[in-house]
């Protein structure tokens, strides 16, 4: 009998059917609409999980609030239709505009960087460190100094991002942009429920991004939601950009350009659902997390990624990563990017379009891809990391500030399974492949 598909991130809903019952409400009450009562019920439930400390009692080392009462005044949440358009109405909030210029952490996907050339402005591309894969301040200072050299101006936001869940440094990203007043737009698409010193990422800049896409922490089947830090008034900037831009008259006034952004009542249903599962589904990803440090810590040439052990990162572990000595054989290494692939990566199933070579310029290598085909053959879903953006050849003409770090990484590494639906066994079977998979010396 054939294994199930072990599936890399899947959302699991409630034993109780919390999600059904609220939408159902929704449906019985005629609130099938772009706001409601699920809506704000959503936003409130959010804004009590982000605005929660975990107990900690650690100070940062540097001062890290952008909103000056960040400490003091709880942290406002506006949900939105996807974790993409969370990322824009900050950039847009923050004054981004045609010819300005914003600094992004290269080694990510693209949601954290089309935003910035959806508003007319230019990306321009920071490396990332070993530790956490995730922006390098030292890089991003470098980068800061040497704009203000080449255009005589400021970047006007920096977007780190928690890669995979895993924290950014927090203390040093946040010390650098205070110290040059830039805004920072936290990118947590991956991080929620992940905390840097105890405390939920997003809440640090003056915003931060999630996103509840259907392979998310938890999902609205589709969405997002920005976290304001600087209190009600970017909360309410964010909302009415984000339901077109109408003013206060009894008839259709628009004085800028706004967006049909806002979550539906439907998905914020499936949302509040998920909001009283979401402290379980953080647990699993980090039990398989400790499984597979476990059971590949004794295969030589494979390395799980962890999180820095000096107490200040805890990672969700949206996803668990490993990255592939380049000197280990594949079984099948030969015939790795022989054929041209027909379908795309993703959340993009029957969206094709066609290329007519299998290979690129940049990709990973021979004997990671060997060990994803043995994986899919085994029936386990696994991907090759992010590709990063300045590697990408709609970006060929972007500034990079690079260190090799991340295409290092995108060289060596795979995503493994993670989410709810993944048991104990399927660790174990997906560990024993692994192992299976490699050619003996």
């Amino acid at each position: 009998m054939e294994r199930k598909r072990i599936l890399l991130c899947l959302a699991h809903m409630s034993a109780d059917g919390a999600e059904q019952r609220f939408v159902k409400e929704a449906f019985d009450s005629n609130w099938v609409v772009p706001l409601g009562p699920n809506v704000n019920g959503f936003e409130k439930d959010l804004e009590e999980f982000v605005n929660t400390p975990d107990g900690s009692t650690e100070q940062p080392a540097t001062p890290t609030d952008q909103a000056s009462a960040a400490c003091t005044r709880p942290a406002k949440v506006v949900a939105l239709s996807a974790g993409t358009a969370a990322v824009h109405l900050a950039l847009l909030a923050c004054g981004v505009g045609p010819g300005d210029e914003v600094l992004v952490q290269s080694f990510t996907f693209c949601a954290s960087s089309h935003p910035i050339t959806y508003l007319g402005a230019t990306p321009v591309f920071v490396d990332s460190e070993p530790l956490t894969w995730n922006m390098d301040p030292d890089l991003l200072e470098h980068a800061i100094r040497d704009r203000i050299a080449v255009t005589g101006r400021k970047p006007k936001a920096i977007v780190p991002v928690a890669l995979y869940g895993m924290p950014y440094d927090c203390d040093r990203i946040l010390e650098i942009a205070n110290r040059y007043d830039i805004p920072v737009v936290e990118d947590a698409a991956e991080g929620f429920g992940s905390r840097f010193r105890g405390r939920v990422l997003g809440t640090f800049g003056r915003f931060g991004v999630l996103s509840f896409n259907g392979n998310k922490m938890i999902t609205t089947s589709g969405g997002g939601a920005l976290i304001c830090n600087a209190g009600e008034e970017d909360a309410q900037k964010i909302m009415w950009y984000a339901t077109q831009a109408r003013e206060a008259y009894p008839y259709y006034q628009h004085e800028a350009i706004g967006y049909n952004y806002r979550m539906s009542n439907i998905c914020a249903g499936i949302g509040r659902g998920q909001m009283t599962i979401v402290n379980d589904h953080i647990a699993h990803h980090r039990h398989v997390q400790q499984l597979y440090e476990q059971l590949l810590a004794p295969i030589e040439g494979i390395t799980v990624h962890s999180q820095p052990a000096d107490g200040r990162f805890d990672s969700n572990y949206w996803l668990c990563t490993i990255t592939i000595d380049p000197e280990l054989r594949i079984v099948g290494q030969e015939n790795a990017y022989r054929h041209v692939i027909t379908g795309a990566v993703g959340g993009a199933a029957g969206v094709i379009h066609a290329v007519d070579c299998p290979t690129t310029d940049c990709q990973p290598n021979d004997n990671v891809e060997a060990l994803r085909v043995a994986l899919d053959k085994a029936n386990i879903e696994a991907r090759p990391l992010w590709k990063p953006m300045h590697r990408q050849p709609v970006y060929r003409q972007a500034p990079a500030y690079t260190n090799g770090v991340s295409e290092s990484l995108f060289h060596r590494g795979l995503c493994l399974p993670a989410g709810p639906y993944v048991t104990d066994d399927d660790v174990r079977y997906i560990a024993a492949t692994i192992a299976a998979a490699i050619v003996k010396r």
